[in-house]
């Protein structure tokens, strides 16, 4: 499941941990929560089964019961519900236990199938229907008859039960090669679609999909589903055959679980980085990119960027780029788990017909009613259960059952992800309805059209899926009385399930064409949709609909539009683009996906003849903005250098350029630059190549006067992006200022012509307190020229004790260094006299062991080692009572190096500001005492070593096809160039090494974690 969340992962001496989010309190909208009654039970009483409802806060109108729990069943991480009302569970027993150490069973994970025969609301009867040592954390589970899809990366398996005795009989792999093992960012769940295909979707670390045979899949495009045509997390359609697979949307983080209406418009949620307040959902607009990375270049969120939005939780998404779809709704913390669709009326009518989701992170199960805005929608949040009095709850899937119900699995956890189960023996299943509803499930007679005709109406997908297998079989025979469920039926998504089938029918195209002429424009937009996957001309169904009065449908007239090759193309899309009211983004991306590859034809009719005076100014801008071809920099080159415009509205059209495949896109930068305002240029110099630059005098001229009026940072971003060796004695300058020396000296190390520059300084004893402050500024980063040059440095017998003090002192401030430090130590390589220095440049390095055999050589037993504790047991902690200011002292201490609380202390590790709300206290001592029991994802230390011998190590923030930045120690970054990269390694460890309770005592630790717990 989507667990990479805690900070378990991530404490690093001095720094506490991988901690997650602030929390945004969610409303109830006008339904007033019925408080459980667990406040008043000790902790050891909250963890019990019988307990478990009481610890749960329930909205009105619903009330929830414990289904099933431990011992039946531990950890699920998804689940089903067949159409005979039981629940299938995959369990997580082993969740990374081969990582971790944690115990194991060694017979696998299990498929458990858990049933009510009495009709109490409660499994009586549990059935292993699969256990095996293949299955390893299973994420996603589908259940179709006698066949069930489970997925568990690298895999998805296709389990059978030939003979009806609920055992799986047969099993085989349908896809493969998607994420690595147990991994929570790889595949999840399918799920079925009401056009008889399969949904599902993997998150950023599937990165490609393959056959049964390990053959790299193609989609409908002829493409390879690879990293080298998508990005990151993806969502897909196929045939149940796992044919004609199509990539409907990429560019998420981790995608959990994709959910489909029956109008067939997919939902699904997407968790942030870790502690960035951005986790979203999305309606997945089809083809769309959705921005976790650059669309261009790979480069992560982190990226420094030209219109770069203002709150990290939007700048998270480039929601200020052209081509990225907006975000539903922004939920700010959590760790969202599965979803489905309500489309039920067993529930109150808030929930009916709308996205039902689990956010583990949040202990919450709520709902997000959407509503229409123009091409796109809107939604808020009405939660449903919450673990307000308990937050072990962790909700990680939820399902429909045939009478309406809901049943919610709890992976009940002290913590969340983290790729770590705090608790390996408990697990919850819990059934929501109407108070007092007993738990009924109907029965339908397949063998005849009325009854599958019946089962089509239920809210469940198993149900569901049965009734479409049947009806569609039995093909002219179920026309009629589908078209009689079509023409009288009150509830519009039945109806459009009953249109779905007839479009998958031989009398298709008529059935479609009644679908166009129906009132209600979703089943228009069913129409269209079913338009595109079957044989009917699409074109003539555009024609009919891109004039229609709501925004939505010509949305899908849009985007139908894709790859097309019909001869009115662009006028149909002309036609489209001239009804863009200069507002609706979604109405503009739905118009760039639709107009992708067609760019130069589309603005030619758009921009250049007399449909211009049908735009308005804005909408005319927004266009050009968006477009993608040769003649778009012309049209960005004007819009950016309207000086009528404010400087801060043009942002975006520079930012633009870096979309434009054009030719002549330097040029029209170029022009801006000479333009006489240091402003603009500076802003247009960002997007010119620097080559182009430097091999232009003019320009290059421009450059030079311009960056003689930069300071600081800006003056670092001109001085890295185009490495004038003129600019090397200002460099120089900062660095004897201590002013970004980091920075700057990395900049001149970045070609021979600097580092010659330097190396020149170092060796002069003319220039000793010039060559110092070099040795202090390069010492960071660990380079080979770097280490290289301290080395010399330190062992030249020539210079003065004071230049090889502090040479020495310098050589292990970083990660190799400190290495090289003790090697010379062990080896006796170093006088008597700097011994010291050497010490104290390793003596706050993190790795313990380094600080530990540096310590052994000084002379003055007395600093030799620090004061090492016992490890503490959690349940020996748990009692003591903290004193949160102390706490706060020792988080200033301790953690402030690595980790920030509203906004204070160093941006290295995950923010801090709400971990009281995300974890309980159980979870954040486990953190701090072993944290390398769970590495999250996005924060697994790498070693980079290159080709000239440098060894770096840190966090990758970004890859783009051009360089690779880590996140070093410190918060500072380190670019290294991927054509200079020989190996990459993952560390085995955690960026926090183990030993805190070896500097802190039992009684500190309680306080720090009493500060945590106080961050809400």
């Amino acid at each position: 499941m989507r667990r990479s969340f805690t900070y378990k992962s991530f404490l690093v001496f001095p720094i506490i941990g991988s901690f997650l989010w602030h929390i945004n309190t969610p409303t109830t909208n006008g339904f007033t929560p019925i408080i459980g009654l667990g406040d008043t039970l000790t902790e050891a009483q909250k963890r019990l089964p019988e307990n478990a409802v009481r610890n749960l806060v329930i909205t009105e109108g619903v009330e929830a019961q414990l289904f099933a729990s431990e011992p039946v069943m531990t950890n699920p991480t998804n689940i089903d519900v067949d159409e005979r009302g039981r629940v299938w569970v995959c369990e997580a027993f082993n969740y990374r236990n081969a990582i971790t150490g944690s115990p194991a069973k060694k017979e696998g994970d299990r498929i458990l199938i858990l049933e009510d025969t009495d009709g109490d609301g409660k499994a009586d009867k549990n059935t292993v229907f699969y256990q095996g040592a293949e299955v390893e954390s299973p994420l996603g589970i589908w259940v179709m008859g006698n066949q069930v899809i489970v997925s568990q990366s690298p895999y998805v398996w296709l389990f059978t039960d030939d003979n009806g005795d609920d055992k799986a009989d047969r099993k085989e792999i349908l896809l493969q090669g998607m994420g690595g093992i147990q991994h929570d960012h790889g595949m999840h769940a399918f799920t079925f679609g009401p056009d008889g295909k399969f949904y599902f979707n993997f998150g950023n670390e599937g990165q490609t999909l393959k056959d049964k045979n390990n053959n790299v899949l193609r989609d409908k495009q002829g493409k390879d589903i690879s990293l080298a045509n998508y990005k990151m997390g993806m969502v897909f359609r196929c045939n149940p055959d796992m044919t004609e697979i199509e990539v409907l949307g990429n560019n998420f983080r981790n995608n959990y679980e994709v959910a489909v209406d029956s109008y067939g418009a997919m939902w699904q949620s997407d968790n942030d980085d870790d502690g960035n307040k951005g986790v979203r959902i999305n309606y997945v607009m089809d083809y769309g990119n959705y921005g976790y990375t650059d669309e261009m270049t790979g480069a992560g969120w982190q990226a420094n960027r030209t219109n770069m939005e203002t709150e990290i939780p939007f700048r998270h998404w480039h929601l200020n780029d052209p081509g990225v779809v907006p975000n539903l709704l922004q939920t700010g913390a959590g760790s969202p788990t599965g979803m489905c669709i309500y489309e039920g009326d067993l529930l109150p009518s808030i929930f009916r017909n709308q996205m039902i989701h689990c956010d583990a992170g949040l202990n919450v199960v709520r709902a997000y009613p959407v509503e229409k805005n123009g091409a796109g929608y809107t939604a808020k949040i009405v939660n449903i259960m919450e673990g307000t009095n308990d937050n072990w709850f962790r909700p990680s899937d939820v399902c429909v059952a045939p009478d309406g119900s809901l049943m919610v699995a709890d992976w009940y956890d002290p913590g969340v992800g983290g790729h770590q189960a705090g608790d390996l023996n408990r697990g919850r299943i819990f059934r929501v309805s109407p108070p007092n509803t007993p738990y009924k499930i109907p029965t339908y007679n397949y063998a005849t059209t009325e009854g599958a005709i019946a089962a089509l109406q239920n809210p469940n997908l198993s149900v569901r899926w049965h009734a479409w297998q049947v009806l569609h079989k039995m093909g002219e025979k179920a026309n009629e009385p589908l078209l009689k469920l079509y023409l009288e039926t009150p509830n519009s998504r039945v109806k459009a399930r009953a249109f779905w089938l007839l479009a998958k029918s031989k009398n298709a195209d008529k059935s479609i064409e009644m679908a166009m002429q129906d009132n209600n424009p979703d089943i228009r937009i069913a129409a269209i949709r079913a338009a595109r996957q079957g044989e009917t001309n699409i074109a003539k169904v555009v024609r009919r609909l891109y004039d229609d009065p709501d925004p939505q449908v010509r949305r899908e007239c849009m985007i139908a539009m894709r790859d097309s090759t019909w001869e009115e193309t662009i006028q149909l899309l002309c036609h489209l683009a001239l009804q863009y009211d200069g507002k609706d983004r979604w109405y503009l991306e739905a118009l760039g996906i639709g107009a992708e590859g067609q760019w130069d034809a589309l603005i030619e009719k758009i921009i250049y003849n007399d449909n211009k005076i049908k735009l308005t100014k804005q909408a005319r801008a927004d266009i050009i903005w968006r477009s993608r071809g040769e003649k778009s920099a012309m049209l960005l080159g004007e819009l950016a250098s309207d000086n009528t415009v404010p400087i801060q509205d043009r942002l975006r059209y520079f930012r633009a350029f870096d979309f434009v495949p054009s030719k002549n896109k330097s040029q029209v930068l170029l022009g801006i630059v000479k333009q006489n305002n240091p402003e603009v240029s500076a802003i247009a110099l960002r997007h010119l190549d620097a080559d182009f630059v430097k091999n232009n005098a003019e320009s290059k001229k421009i450059l030079r006067n311009l960056m003689a009026t930069l300071k600081g940072k800006d003056y670092i971003e001109f001085a890295e992006k185009y490495a004038l060796k003129e600019e090397h004695e200002r460099l120089l300058m900062m660095i004897n200022k201590n002013e970004l020396s980091k920075q700057a000296s990395d900049i001149l190390f970045k070609n021979t012509e600097g580092s010659n520059f330097v190396k020149a300084i170092v060796q002069n004893p003319a220039k000793e307190q010039e060559g110092i402050n070099l040795l202090s500024a390069m010492r960071w980063t660990g380079g080979k020229k770097q280490l290289d040059m301290l080395n010399a440095a330190a062992f030249d017998t020539k210079r003065s004790l004071n230049f090889r003090t502090k040479a020495f002192e310098f050589l292990g401030g970083s990660w190799g260094g400190e290495d090289m430090v003790v090697q010379y130590l062990k080896e006796g390589k170093i006088d008597q006299a700097f011994i010291p220095a050497a010490v104290k440049g390793v003596s706050k390095a993190w790795r313990k062991q380094i600080r530990t055999e540096a310590s052994k050589f000084l002379s003055t037993a007395s600093t030799t080692t620090e004061t090492a504790h016992k490890m503490p047991q959690i349940e020996d902690l748990m009692p003591l009572k903290s004193d949160e200011k102390q706490g706060l002292i020792l988080f200033k201490d301790y953690c402030s190096t690595c980790h920030q609380v509203k906004n204070e202390g160093v941006d290295f590790g995950p923010k801090l500001t709400n971990i009281g709300s995300k974890l309980s206290k159980e979870a954040q001592y486990a953190a701090i005492l072993t944290p390398d029991a769970g590495i999250s994802f996005g924060y697994e230390g790498w070693e980079i070593k290159t080709k000239d011998g440098s060894i770096y190590r840190g966090m990758i923030t970004s890859t783009t096809a051009a360089e690779l930045q880590l996140k070093v120690i410190g918060g500072a970054s380190q670019k290294i160039r991927i054509k200079d990269i020989k190996l990459k390694n993952k560390l085995p460890n955690s960026l926090m090494t183990a030993g805190f309770h070896e500097v802190l005592k039992p009684q500190e630790l309680a306080d720090l974690v009493g500060y945590l717990m106080s961050l809400k």
